[in-house]
């Protein structure tokens, strides 16, 4: 299940295997091009790292705040499809990127949220997120694009959450 301590190398090794055979394909183009691209990359730290030290901040004040009873008493493993609606909903609404949802997702799964609400709400996040749709797609593509491709799609979260929760018997 969720993981707040300890260190998983595999996806370290696997993105410093890609940074690594990207490097020599730079390489082979021009060999100063490796140079360039690592000065880019590095660069983007100055972005992320002021988003990332209050989101992982906030992750733990979450963590210390939201009672887990509320949490397993609504959305733990017997609360039924209706904490995968609940979870829905609030995958929907969840503002920010993935440095906001994803450790909310871990305060969630710690606090006693089952499998199926949690499956539900990353689905919703990820296909539904209100700030990217009214930051991006709306202004971008326009609300009829926006429409075609979000009502296709409303049934999804719930469908993942259910089956989770059916195959691993929450």
């Amino acid at each position: 299940m969720p993981r707040t301590a300890g260190f998983d190398l595999l996806p370290t090794l696997i993105l410093m295997t890609l940074a690594a055979l990207f490097a020599l394909v730079a390489y082979w183009k021009d060999p100063g091009l490796p140079w360039i691209g690592a000065k880019t990359g590095l660069s983007l730290v100055w972005i992320v790292l002021p988003r990332m030290i209050p989101a992982l901040i906030l992750t733990g004040m979450l963590q210390v705040v939201i009672p887990q009873e509320t949490v397993a008493r609504y959305f733990g493993h017997g609360a039924g499809v209706k904490a995968i609606l609940m979870a829905t909903g609030a995958g929907v609404l969840t503002p920010g990127g993935p440095m906001v949802s994803v450790p909310l997702l871990v305060v969630l799964a710690n606090s006693g949220m089952a499998l199926g609400p949690l499956v539900a709400y990353m689905t919703s996040w990820s296909l539904f997120g209100m700030q990217r749709i009214i930051t991006w797609e709306a202004p971008f593509m326009g609300w009829r694009f926006v429409m075609i491709r979000v009502v296709p799609s409303l049934a999804f979260p719930v469908i993942a959450g259910w089956l989770v929760k059916v195959y691993f018997h929450e």
